[in-house]
């Protein structure tokens, strides 16, 4: 398995998109830094940039220079909701002005998730990583490498592991507002 975590780092910093399993479906994943990475997965998604991505990582202070996570009324609740292994939630964020653009849309925040899969704890250890779902807009996200495959032909590596066990994708709940969008 190291053998594979290590082929989709250097395909990241490469900057190719690679799709990896996550808590209940495959992603899509590249350098959200990158932008011509971000534009490739819009393009396979058909989602348009004004929409937002979700970023993931492996701890919390990964995500502090995107976000405004640290010293809110919120903040506590937000870390006490990722020390739960057995649920995913992508909370809505203030970003900072470090996000680009090309991840945040046309929102003032940013979604984002800490992941306890072992395989995006791996792959975000020295960051964060964008996580979409592996599929093209109005389908069924991806549960196998051979589905994204089917979706994507050979413009997507995937790095075939197991799923996390969820059968549902992550609760996307707004922060500020404190409400359920998903």
């Amino acid at each position: 398995m190291q053998d594979l975590i290590e082929q989709a780092k250097r395909k990241i910093q490469n900057g190719e998109v690679i799709a990896y399993p996550t808590e209940a479906v495959f992603g899509l994943g590249c350098d959200p830094f990158n932008q011509q990475a971000v534009e490739q997965i819009l393009l396979l998604k058909q989602r348009p940039v004004e929409k937002g991505l979700i970023l993931v990582a492996a701890k919390p202070q990964a995500l502090a220079d995107l976000t405004e996570l640290y010293h809110q009324v919120w903040s506590q609740q937000v870390f006490d909701s990722w020390q739960n292994p057995a649920q995913a939630i992508t909370w809505i964020l203030p970003k900072t002005a470090l996000c680009p653009d090309w991840i945040s849309g046309q929102h003032d925040s940013v979604a984002v998730r800490v992941s306890h899969h072992p395989v995006v704890q791996a792959l975000c250890a020295e960051g964060v990583l964008v996580s979409t779902s592996a599929n093209p807009a109005s389908l069924e996200p991806a549960r196998s490498c051979h589905q994204v495959k089917d979706y994507f032909d050979d413009q997507v590596w995937c790095l075939q592991a197991e799923l996390g066990g969820l059968t549902q994708p992550s609760q996307i709940w707004h922060a500020q507002t404190g409400k359920r969008l998903r």
